[in-house]
């Protein structure tokens, strides 16, 4: 028999669209044999669709064709089992499923958002649980976090937008005790959406007010001299870690843009911000594999991307991003990717481990994790409220209650 696997994207994020690239191509990726693949797309505004239809990048041109032939649904737990039921008069059951497959980028669904729902309604999950997604996520967190565990990275500070408005002065006199230039971030934001780098104090104050218009939180970091782009994913959990080949990324800009990552050549057609064939994802940014590296820097990429992996919690397959100073050897730790974009197949691929045999492995890590946690004790058969008698029964709650 084989197992339902419910793969989740979409969702209310600036990253939307990405996900859904990431999540089509782990679809058609799937042991068709071994897995019986549910899409769960979930809009904008946060309603939930099924449907094999859903597997086609060209349905999302016209998000109406998804409201007219796609399920509307809710996921829940019903008598032992984890099902999709229709919205409609007719609730019906349209899908069990045995796991569900985040492949979610960004707030509201990989920031411990959608983990927190599914593991109360408790179905089995792929990925990082809900303190790690956070950690991996709020950059703010990820950072202090790293930073208790002595792993490198470049000079920050971090402020919330409300401390900014009510005292500026303040807020920029704590950046001033980095050097220019500087990059500027929205603490959960991913694909760079959201971040300048700044050579000065005016352009600081334009990425700070970009920043602003994506999250509460901003992160203010030292840029790298003489920058050389890494990338890493560790694959595992708390007790077993495996790393992939490492790319060096490559990018005419500062930084690498969210066009870098997702429209590759800029040849791509773009369709209400949904980037249209020619993009494959993450796939089709400009990468060197395996990074020009040598052994000593190699290796000190491979063990600090494991130590930072198991410092947050993180499960699954993370990609961990790297900033080294080329010139002075130094390699500074930039941020995890929780879901990776294209659930950084690639980097597998170089070590001769395929897609599908990559989306196994997130699988059945995701089933161990699941055995490990409903395997510890989460409540106590003692109902202490019997003790509170003097309430005077269900009648006497009622005036207690009002």
């Amino acid at each position: 028999m084989r197992i339902k696997v419910g793969v989740i994207f979409g969702g209310e994020s600036v990253e939307h669209e990405v996900s859904i690239i990431s999540a089509i191509q782990a679809m058609n990726k799937l042991d068709q044999e071994k897995y019986e693949v549910i899409p769960i797309y979930i809009t904008k505004n946060r309603e939930w669709y099924t449907g094999d239809m859903l597997r086609d990048i060209e349905v999302y041109q016209d998000l109406s064709l998804i409201k007219k032939y796609a399920v509307n649904v809710v996921l829940y737990y019903k008598n032992g089992s984890y099902v999709l039921q229709k919205k409609s008069f007719f609730k019906s059951i349209v899908k069990e499923l045995d796991i569900a497959f985040p492949i979610v980028h960004g707030t509201n669904v990989e920031d411990g958002v959608l983990q927190g729902y599914l593991q109360t309604i408790g179905i089995p999950y792929v990925g990082s649980n809900v303190y790690a997604s956070v950690a991996g996520q709020d950059k703010t967190i990820m950072k202090d976090i790293w930073r208790s565990a002595e792993i490198p990275m470049t000079p920050y500070v971090w402020f919330y937008d409300v401390d900014y408005k009510r005292d500026s002065d303040e807020v920029l006199k704590k950046i001033s005790k980095l050097k220019y230039p500087v990059i500027v971030k929205p603490a959960t934001t991913g694909s760079s959406v959201g971040i300048s780098v700044c050579e000065n104090e005016e352009k600081l104050l334009e990425g700070i007010d970009e920043a602003i218009k994506y999250d509460n939180k901003v992160v203010v970091e030292e840029v790298v001299n003489n920058l050389k782009e890494v990338n890493i994913a560790v694959m595992g959990n708390y007790e077993n870690q495996k790393v992939s080949e490492i790319e060096e990324v490559l990018s005419a800009n500062k930084f690498l843009t969210y066009e870098d990552k997702y429209i590759g050549d800029g040849r791509g057609k773009i369709k209400g911000k949904m980037p249209v064939k020619s993009s494959k994802g993450m796939a089709s940014t400009n990468r060197k594999i395996p990074a020009n590296l040598d052994s000593k820097l190699r290796k000190e990429v491979e063990e600090i991307a494991v130590k930072a992996f198991k410092a947050l919690g993180s499960s699954g397959n993370a990609r961990i991003d790297f900033l080294i100073d080329d010139k002075a050897k130094k390699v500074y730790i930039n941020e995890i990717n929780s879901i990776p974009g294209s659930l950084a197949f690639y980097l597998w691929d170089a070590k001769d481990i395929n897609f599908s045999q990559v989306l196994d492995d997130m699988i059945s890590i995701g089933i161990k994790d699941y055995k490990k946690r409903i395997s510890k004790t989460h409540s106590f058969e003692t109902n202490i409220l019997k003790g509170f008698a003097s309430l005077g029964g269900a009648k006497g709650m009622k005036g207690k209650l009002r």
